[in-house]
Parts: structure tokens; sequence; C-alpha cells
């Protein structure tokens, strides 16, 4: 794939694409960055993100992952100490995910967040955006927003001002930061920095077909077991010849082909013996046409979840 289909792929929106082409033309190695706030389990919604920074990285981005120990803190995930734990564990797994160690910058919040300059261009940028709309920012990300702490609202404007001091071109997230994206677009200028280019990737559903929650023990962590993700894999929900809302067929779209070339389905001879696909489309097609059967589809995603998933747990190991 060229570039700029590297930079498309699986994404639900750039903003702006015209943007995008400009900073293309304008520079070799253009910028971009992904924050994460550290706070439990790295799941398949985090592993999202580092492909797509596996894609810039691959179209001649220079990358820079933000572990936000600080943003976590504020969002009332654990002290300072537990989160800087939890940061060091996510680090890990994103090069384990395969992110080059010498290729990508690593940045704890805590290492500029607290610094005088920073501090200013938060309240500098606190005084232009309104109580509504820091709050309309947080929702889709914050906890216990019925009863927002100050810390909460203060939070997307520090998000916002991360993007200014790091310096980078490109901000990428999912499509639930994008009121916090379009605050940095709209603020920063104010403040003397030029608006981020924003890439933003879908949230994918639970393996039970709703939103993905902890509670509901639906997703799959990159520390689950071989048993663990067989077991969550065969009860998934994944109806015979529909594509629309299938999570299982989702891992194939967004985990799988991005990492291979081909993708086999191993099937005994009386069931008419394996089938290779060159791409996503062609394995949703067969689906629809009820060539490949669910069985077959999610025996298939055990087989590559575990291959891809297996660097990760030999580190945390």
């Amino acid at each position: 794939m060229d570039g700029i289909d590297l930079i498309k792929r699986n994404v639900q929106e750039v903003v702006t694409e015209e943007e995008l082409e400009s900073l293309l033309n304008e520079k070799e190695h253009p910028t971009a960055y992904v924050g994460y706030e550290p706070s439990g389990k790295i799941h398949l919604g985090h592993v999202l993100t580092v492909n797509k920074l596996l894609d810039l990285q691959n179209a001649g981005f220079e990358i820079t992952v933000l572990l936000a120990d600080l943003h976590a803190y504020m969002n009332q995930k654990g002290t300072l100490e537990e989160v800087r734990e939890v940061a060091d564990y996510n680090k890990r797994c994103f090069i384990a995910l395969g992110l080059d160690p010498e290729k990508t910058r690593f940045v704890y919040g805590t290492d500029f967040q607290l610094d005088p300059e920073y501090m200013l261009n938060v309240l500098r940028l606190t005084c232009s955006a309104s109580l509504s709309r820091a709050r309309r920012s947080m929702n889709e990300v914050g906890r216990k927003m019925d009863d927002p702490k100050v810390s909460q609202m203060v939070y997307p404007m520090m998000q916002a001002v991360d993007i200014a001091m790091l310096g980078v071109d490109v901000a990428v997230g999912g499509i639930d930061q994008r009121k916090i994206h379009m605050l940095a677009r709209e603020g920063l200028p104010g403040l003397g920095y030029k608006a981020p280019l924003c890439i933003h990737i879908p949230i994918l559903l639970g393996l039970d077909g709703t939103k993905m929650a902890s509670s509901n023990d639906n997703y799959i962590s990159v520390d689950d077991t071989e048993d663990s993700i067989s077991r969550k894999l065969k009860k998934a929900f994944c109806p015979a010849g529909v594509a629309e809302d299938n999570p299982v067929l989702q891992l194939f779209r967004y985990h799988i082909f991005p990492r291979y070339e081909e993708v086999v389905i191993k099937r005994p001879e009386k069931y008419g013996g394996n089938l290779s696909f060159n791409d996503y489309w062609e394995l949703e097609s067969a689906f629809l046409d009820e060539a490949l059967h669910p069985r077959d589809l999610k025996n298939c995603a055990v087989q590559y979840m575990n291959d891809i998933l297996e660097p990760v747990r030999k580190v945390l190991q």
C-alpha cells in the first residue's frame, strides 16, 4: 500500500483530508501522537490505535506515544505511583505489539505537564473555553460525569495543550476523542500554536455485539491466555451471513489483515478444505455468501489473534 492508503486504512475520519495532503507535500517525515491514559489492562481498543501508529510509522511519520500518567491521576484512576506503574506496563505492551522503541518517542505526562509554560497555556485555554464545552469534551472519556470533579474539566484543556507542547502535526485517537480534538483545533491558534490535523478511528463492539466493557467480560486483553481467547471467541456474536456489527469480522478487518498479507482459513477436506484470502473484503464476501461458516471464522480468529498477542504475553511473563 502507498503512504496515503496506509494512513487512511480503517480510519473513520480525517480532519481534514485537504490538510493531510498539504502536510504530506510539505514534510517528508510528519509527526503524529496518541495519548494513552494508564488505567488498567491493554485491550484490543488500545491495539487498534497501535495498529494505526504502525501504519503511520510505515508511511514515514515520526511517532510520539504519550503515557498520560497525570491525566489518569486527575481522572481518578489511582495514585501517581500506581498510574506510573501501569504506564510502564503499557509501554512494554506497545513495544511488544510492534512499535519500534528506537523509532518511537515515549513521553510520560509528568515529564512536562508540571512545567510553568505548560501550566500557563492550560490556564490561558481555560479562559477561552466554556465550562459546558469542557464538560461535553470530557463526557465520552470521563469517569463519574454525573458528578464531575474540577480536575476532569481541566483534563480536556490539558489534552489540547499536550498536542501543542509535544509539537506534533497529527493527533490520533478513537472517534470518542473528537470533541477534545476539535477543542484543540479551535483553541490552540489563539495561544500561538497551529491547529492539529486529526485522525479518528472507530470504536469497535465487544465480542457479544454490545459496547465493550470490562463488566461484561466481552473484550480481549493483550495478556489473555490462549484458552481464554478461544473461550471468548467461541461464544462471540457472529450470525451467519451477517457482516454489519459482527465483532468477529471486525477482528479480521482491524487487527488481522493489517498484519498479514494472506489469511488462511483451515478446514477439513470434507468441509471444502482450506480457504485463503488476500484482503478483508474477499473474506467478508465469502462470509456474506455463507461459503464460510461462523465456526470456521472463529477458529481462524483464535489462531491469528493468539499469534499477534504471543509476543506481548512473553514480555509480560
